[in-house]
Protein backbone atom coordinates (compact mmCIF):
# COMPACT_ATOMS: atom_id res chain seq x y z
CA UNK A 1 0.00 0.00 0.00
CA UNK A 2 2.93 2.64 0.30
CA UNK A 3 4.41 1.62 -2.84
CA UNK A 4 1.13 2.02 -4.25
CA UNK A 5 0.59 5.14 -2.46
CA UNK A 6 3.96 6.54 -3.43
CA UNK A 7 3.31 5.67 -7.36
CA UNK A 8 -0.33 7.28 -7.54
CA UNK A 9 0.00 9.94 -4.87
CA UNK A 10 3.36 11.69 -5.59
CA UNK A 11 3.77 15.24 -6.86
CA UNK A 12 6.61 13.63 -9.27
CA UNK A 13 3.88 11.65 -11.14
CA UNK A 14 3.55 12.68 -15.39
CA UNK A 15 1.28 12.05 -17.89
CA UNK A 16 3.11 12.93 -21.35
CA UNK A 17 1.25 13.09 -24.52
CA UNK A 18 1.81 9.41 -25.23
CA UNK A 19 -0.75 8.45 -22.53
CA UNK A 20 1.82 7.28 -20.44
CA UNK A 21 2.70 7.75 -16.92
CA UNK A 22 6.41 8.76 -16.09
CA UNK A 23 6.97 8.62 -12.46
CA UNK A 24 10.36 8.80 -10.21
CA UNK A 25 9.49 6.66 -7.53
CA UNK A 26 10.35 6.63 -3.62
CA UNK A 27 11.48 3.74 -1.11
CA UNK A 28 14.11 1.31 -2.14
CA UNK A 29 14.19 2.25 -5.83
CA UNK A 30 16.90 3.93 -6.98
CA UNK A 31 16.12 8.00 -7.20
CA UNK A 32 17.85 7.96 -10.46
CA UNK A 33 15.54 5.47 -11.95
CA UNK A 34 12.11 6.10 -14.22
CA UNK A 35 9.87 3.93 -15.12
CA UNK A 36 6.70 3.90 -17.55
CA UNK A 37 4.20 2.38 -16.50
CA UNK A 38 1.07 2.30 -19.66
CA UNK A 39 -2.52 3.57 -18.63
CA UNK A 40 -5.94 3.47 -20.94
CA UNK A 41 -7.60 6.59 -21.19
CA UNK A 42 -10.75 7.61 -23.29
CA UNK A 43 -8.26 9.61 -25.05
CA UNK A 44 -6.54 6.69 -26.18
CA UNK A 45 -9.32 4.22 -26.92
CA UNK A 46 -10.23 6.58 -29.04
CA UNK A 47 -7.58 6.99 -31.21
CA UNK A 48 -7.44 3.24 -31.30
CA UNK A 49 -11.37 3.37 -32.73
CA UNK A 50 -10.14 5.77 -35.17
CA UNK A 51 -7.36 4.17 -36.19
CA UNK A 52 -9.06 0.27 -36.60
CA UNK A 53 -11.87 2.01 -39.07
CA UNK A 54 -9.04 3.52 -41.32
CA UNK A 55 -7.58 -0.49 -41.85
CA UNK A 56 -4.35 0.18 -39.61
CA UNK A 57 -3.28 -2.20 -37.34
CA UNK A 58 -1.93 -1.58 -33.86
CA UNK A 59 1.06 -3.74 -32.38
CA UNK A 60 1.48 -3.54 -28.50
CA UNK A 61 5.07 -4.01 -27.42
CA UNK A 62 4.83 -3.39 -23.69
CA UNK A 63 7.81 -3.70 -21.17
CA UNK A 64 8.24 -2.34 -17.95
CA UNK A 65 11.43 -1.37 -17.76
CA UNK A 66 11.29 0.51 -21.21
CA UNK A 67 8.05 1.51 -21.32
CA UNK A 68 5.02 0.96 -23.80
CA UNK A 69 4.80 1.73 -27.47
CA UNK A 70 2.33 1.22 -29.89
CA UNK A 71 3.76 0.17 -33.34
CA UNK A 72 1.43 1.73 -36.39
CA UNK A 73 1.32 -0.83 -39.13
CA UNK A 74 -1.06 0.03 -41.98
CA UNK A 75 -2.74 -3.00 -43.52
CA UNK A 76 -2.15 -3.89 -47.23
CA UNK A 77 -5.45 -3.25 -49.13
CA UNK A 78 -6.39 -3.02 -52.34
CA UNK A 79 -5.63 0.27 -54.34
CA UNK A 80 -8.82 2.43 -54.86
CA UNK A 81 -7.28 5.38 -57.66
CA UNK A 82 -9.97 7.69 -57.84
CA UNK A 83 -9.39 9.67 -60.82
CA UNK A 84 -10.51 12.78 -61.78
CA UNK A 85 -13.77 12.75 -64.06
CA UNK A 86 -13.31 13.93 -67.68
CA UNK A 87 -14.62 16.66 -69.44
CA UNK A 88 -15.67 14.73 -72.72
CA UNK A 89 -18.16 12.39 -71.26
CA UNK A 90 -18.74 9.06 -72.82
CA UNK A 91 -22.26 9.64 -73.47
CA UNK A 92 -21.03 13.12 -75.47
CA UNK A 93 -20.36 10.23 -78.33
CA UNK A 94 -24.02 9.88 -78.80
CA UNK A 95 -26.25 12.44 -77.14
CA UNK A 96 -27.21 15.82 -78.65
CA UNK A 97 -23.48 17.52 -78.58
CA UNK A 98 -22.02 14.65 -81.58
CA UNK A 99 -25.61 15.56 -83.47
CA UNK A 100 -24.41 19.39 -83.38
CA UNK A 101 -20.82 19.34 -83.71
CA UNK A 102 -21.55 16.86 -87.14
CA UNK A 103 -24.34 19.26 -88.51
CA UNK A 104 -21.19 22.32 -88.26
CA UNK A 105 -18.50 20.15 -89.24
CA UNK A 106 -20.21 18.93 -91.99
CA UNK A 107 -21.38 22.21 -94.08
CA UNK A 108 -18.32 23.79 -92.82
CA UNK A 109 -16.86 20.92 -94.44
CA UNK A 110 -18.00 21.07 -98.22
CA UNK A 111 -18.16 25.08 -98.39
CA UNK A 112 -15.12 25.44 -99.68
CA UNK A 113 -15.39 22.83 -102.66
CA UNK A 114 -17.82 25.03 -103.61
CA UNK A 115 -15.99 28.24 -103.42
CA UNK A 116 -12.92 26.52 -105.80
CA UNK A 117 -15.89 25.82 -108.19
CA UNK A 118 -17.38 29.08 -108.07
CA UNK A 119 -14.63 31.23 -107.92
CA UNK A 120 -12.43 29.56 -109.70
CA UNK A 121 -13.70 26.84 -111.89
CA UNK A 122 -10.72 27.20 -114.75
CA UNK A 123 -7.90 26.60 -112.33
CA UNK A 124 -5.97 23.34 -112.00
CA UNK A 125 -6.07 23.35 -108.45
CA UNK A 126 -10.12 23.26 -108.77
CA UNK A 127 -9.89 20.37 -111.22
CA UNK A 128 -7.47 18.31 -109.39
CA UNK A 129 -9.71 18.83 -105.76
CA UNK A 130 -12.46 18.36 -107.67
CA UNK A 131 -11.50 14.89 -109.26
CA UNK A 132 -10.57 13.28 -105.28
CA UNK A 133 -13.25 11.33 -103.51
CA UNK A 134 -11.82 12.06 -99.81
CA UNK A 135 -14.18 14.06 -99.18
CA UNK A 136 -17.11 12.04 -100.30
CA UNK A 137 -15.38 8.65 -98.47
CA UNK A 138 -15.26 11.13 -94.85
CA UNK A 139 -19.16 12.45 -95.17
CA UNK A 140 -20.27 9.00 -96.13
CA UNK A 141 -18.27 7.59 -93.13
CA UNK A 142 -19.96 10.34 -90.59
CA UNK A 143 -23.14 9.76 -92.06
CA UNK A 144 -23.23 6.10 -91.63
CA UNK A 145 -21.92 6.58 -88.27
CA UNK A 146 -24.80 8.98 -87.00
CA UNK A 147 -27.15 6.55 -89.32
CA UNK A 148 -25.97 3.76 -86.85
CA UNK A 149 -26.95 6.06 -83.44
CA UNK A 150 -30.11 7.08 -85.06
CA UNK A 151 -31.31 3.44 -85.79
CA UNK A 152 -32.99 2.37 -82.54
CA UNK A 153 -36.19 0.11 -82.36
CA UNK A 154 -38.39 3.02 -81.77
CA UNK A 155 -37.33 4.77 -85.64
CA UNK A 156 -37.58 1.76 -87.25
CA UNK A 157 -41.06 1.28 -85.96
CA UNK A 158 -41.65 4.98 -87.22
CA UNK A 159 -40.49 4.12 -90.62
CA UNK A 160 -42.48 0.95 -90.97
CA UNK A 161 -45.42 2.37 -89.09
CA UNK A 162 -48.26 1.45 -91.73
CA UNK A 163 -49.82 -1.88 -92.48
CA UNK A 164 -48.36 -1.92 -95.83
CA UNK A 165 -44.62 -1.63 -94.16
CA UNK A 166 -44.48 2.15 -95.58
CA UNK A 167 -43.30 5.65 -94.25
CA UNK A 168 -45.91 7.70 -93.48
CA UNK A 169 -45.71 11.77 -93.12
CA UNK A 170 -46.58 11.85 -89.13
CA UNK A 171 -44.21 8.91 -88.46
CA UNK A 172 -41.51 10.54 -90.38
CA UNK A 173 -42.36 14.30 -88.94
CA UNK A 174 -41.90 12.31 -85.58
CA UNK A 175 -38.95 10.60 -86.41
CA UNK A 176 -36.98 14.25 -87.58
CA UNK A 177 -37.30 15.54 -84.30
CA UNK A 178 -35.00 13.84 -82.94
CA UNK A 179 -31.57 15.76 -83.12
CA UNK A 180 -29.37 12.54 -84.16
CA UNK A 181 -31.94 11.43 -87.05
CA UNK A 182 -31.83 15.26 -88.33
CA UNK A 183 -28.16 15.22 -88.59
CA UNK A 184 -27.77 12.28 -90.45
CA UNK A 185 -29.97 13.46 -92.80
CA UNK A 186 -28.44 16.88 -93.17
CA UNK A 187 -25.08 14.73 -94.29
CA UNK A 188 -26.90 12.75 -96.37
CA UNK A 189 -28.05 15.61 -98.01
CA UNK A 190 -24.38 17.32 -98.32
CA UNK A 191 -23.09 14.60 -100.10
CA UNK A 192 -25.61 14.06 -102.46
CA UNK A 193 -25.54 17.90 -103.30
CA UNK A 194 -21.64 18.17 -103.65
CA UNK A 195 -21.49 15.48 -105.53
CA UNK A 196 -24.52 16.63 -107.81
CA UNK A 197 -22.30 20.09 -108.17
CA UNK A 198 -19.10 18.06 -108.91
CA UNK A 199 -21.10 16.15 -111.91
CA UNK A 200 -22.76 19.28 -113.01
CA UNK A 201 -18.86 21.05 -112.69
CA UNK A 202 -17.39 18.63 -114.89
CA UNK A 203 -19.64 18.36 -117.70
CA UNK A 204 -19.20 22.08 -117.80
CA UNK A 205 -15.63 21.51 -118.59
CA UNK A 206 -15.93 19.04 -120.93
CA UNK A 207 -18.85 20.58 -122.89
CA UNK A 208 -17.49 24.35 -122.38
CA UNK A 209 -20.79 25.46 -120.87
CA UNK A 210 -21.07 27.64 -118.18
CA UNK A 211 -21.55 26.09 -114.28
CA UNK A 212 -20.94 28.72 -112.00
CA UNK A 213 -24.86 29.49 -111.02
CA UNK A 214 -25.67 25.67 -111.19
CA UNK A 215 -23.57 24.75 -108.87
CA UNK A 216 -24.50 27.74 -106.79
CA UNK A 217 -27.97 26.23 -106.69
CA UNK A 218 -26.84 22.69 -105.88
CA UNK A 219 -25.68 24.02 -102.51
CA UNK A 220 -29.00 25.61 -101.54
CA UNK A 221 -31.23 23.31 -103.70
CA UNK A 222 -29.63 20.26 -105.88
CA UNK A 223 -32.92 19.27 -107.85
CA UNK A 224 -32.80 23.04 -109.06
CA UNK A 225 -29.36 23.16 -109.41
CA UNK A 226 -29.58 19.86 -111.93
CA UNK A 227 -32.71 21.24 -113.56
CA UNK A 228 -30.49 24.66 -114.63
CA UNK A 229 -27.69 22.80 -115.75
CA UNK A 230 -30.14 21.16 -118.10
CA UNK A 231 -31.95 24.45 -119.22
CA UNK A 232 -28.30 25.94 -119.51
CA UNK A 233 -26.90 23.14 -122.07
CA UNK A 234 -29.97 23.07 -124.37
CA UNK A 235 -29.30 26.62 -124.63
CA UNK A 236 -25.59 26.56 -124.58
CA UNK A 237 -26.21 23.86 -127.94
CA UNK A 238 -28.89 25.70 -129.44
CA UNK A 239 -26.81 29.12 -129.06
CA UNK A 240 -23.38 27.03 -131.21
CA UNK A 241 -25.78 25.02 -133.80
CA UNK A 242 -27.40 28.97 -134.61
CA UNK A 243 -24.13 30.43 -134.80
CA UNK A 244 -22.35 27.22 -137.57
CA UNK A 245 -25.86 27.06 -139.20
CA UNK A 246 -25.41 31.09 -139.73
Amino acid sequence: MALSSCFFHSPLLKIDHYGLKTIKPCGAVGMGQKFLLPIRSTRAELCNQRLARSNINLISDGNFLRGSRVVVEPKVMGLVTYRKASPVHASWLAGPELASSAFTLGTAAVLPFYALMVLAPNSELTKKTMESSIPYVVLSILYAYLLYLSFTPETVGLVFASKYLLPELASIGKMFSSDMTLASAWIHLLVIDLYTARQVFQDGLENQIETRHSVSFCLFSCPIGILSHVITKALTKTSIENKHGL
